[in-house]
């Protein structure tokens, strides 16, 4: 907790104090207050109580752990991709997605002056979805943990020649001032985040909302392994809306892969397409049955 710069310390532990008091309300997220997993959080569930964790890592610990009821991380998106490292944190958290939210991505240019600025702080995915902004006024992009958290550091810092990219509630939270709205480099910015609790939802409890289910899978080390394993999701008309590979290990010949379908455990179509995945793979598993957030296609 007390990586955070210290104008955030005392909103952080504001904050961890009142998860604390009612964890069944709490939702832990990466960054500073003021971030968008703040946003996040927020847009889910209004009533909830966001806890502020430093590192993915803290912020699934925190439901592990039973000091929140709930995680929302981000994991893709639309401008810049996958988040990176998530898709090795979910399977190993022991956690399950109960839920997803598509929050729409507005970057604001901050600092203590109206500039110009030589740097830009910011998580890389934020410099990512703002590098044709940065590169066409010369400042140089610079890592930090998460948006906010970079607001609180150009605020700690007091360098006048520094900027933050992030939300524009973090400029009002850590006293600086907005120099330009919507500096991302689509109109369309979004990024997907999925919620996360250590009890998975019942396949049965959607009614009439299209459900998803993802699941993570390495196949045998054989010839055309991937397409007999996908197979069962042709023939049985299970629209499969996302499918992507990571390394697992150093060695360069094991395969993760990382999907969504529409549908839920329970459905016939889905369970014979999900036997016969099974049947070419080492390893299966079903990270959550969810409803869905935004229709696909």
């Amino acid at each position: 907790m007390h990586s955070f710069p210290e104008p955030a310390v005392a909103l952080v532990d504001e904050m961890t104090r009142a998860a604390a008091a009612d964890p069944a309300r709490a939702v832990s997220f990466q960054g500073a207050p003021g971030c968008n997993g703040h946003r996040a959080a927020l847009e889910y569930d209004a009533q909830c109580l966001p806890l502020p964790c430093f590192a993915f890592e803290d912020a699934l610990d925190a439901v592990k752990d039973g000091r929140a009821a709930h995680a929302i991380i981000p994991i893709e998106n639309s401008q810049h991709g996958r988040v990176a490292d998530i898709h090795f944190l979910l399977p190993e958290s022991g956690l399950y997605i109960v839920g997803e939210h598509f929050l729409s991505i507005q970057h604001a240019l901050m600092g203590l002056t109206d500039g110009p600025f030589a740097a830009a702080y910011s998580h890389p995915q934020a410099l990512g979805q703002s590098r044709h902004y940065l590169r066409e006024r010369g400042i140089v992009p610079m890592s930090y943990a998460d948006t906010a958290g970079a607001a609180a550091f150009v605020k700690e810092q007091g360098d006048v020649e520094a900027c933050a990219i992030a939300p524009a509630l973090a400029a009002e939270l850590y006293g600086l001032r907005i120099v330009e709205h919507n500096v991302e480099d689509a109109d369309d910015n979004t990024t997907r985040f999925v919620v996360l609790a250590r009890a998975p939802r019942a396949a049965t409890s959607f009614g009439d909302a299209t459900a998803m289910t993802t699941f993570v899978f390495e196949v045998k080390n054989i010839p055309a392994a991937l397409y007999k394993a996908l197979g069962g999701f042709a023939t049985n008309g299970v629209n499969m809306t996302k499918l992507e590979s990571y390394q697992k290990g150093a060695s360069f010949a094991a395969t993760r892969f990382f999907a969504d379908i529409e549908g839920a455990p329970g459905d016939a179509a889905i369970d014979r397409a999900l036997e016969e995945l099974a049947f070419h793979c080492k390893e299966l598993r079903v990270l959550g049955t969810y409803r869905q957030g935004r229709k696909r296609g």
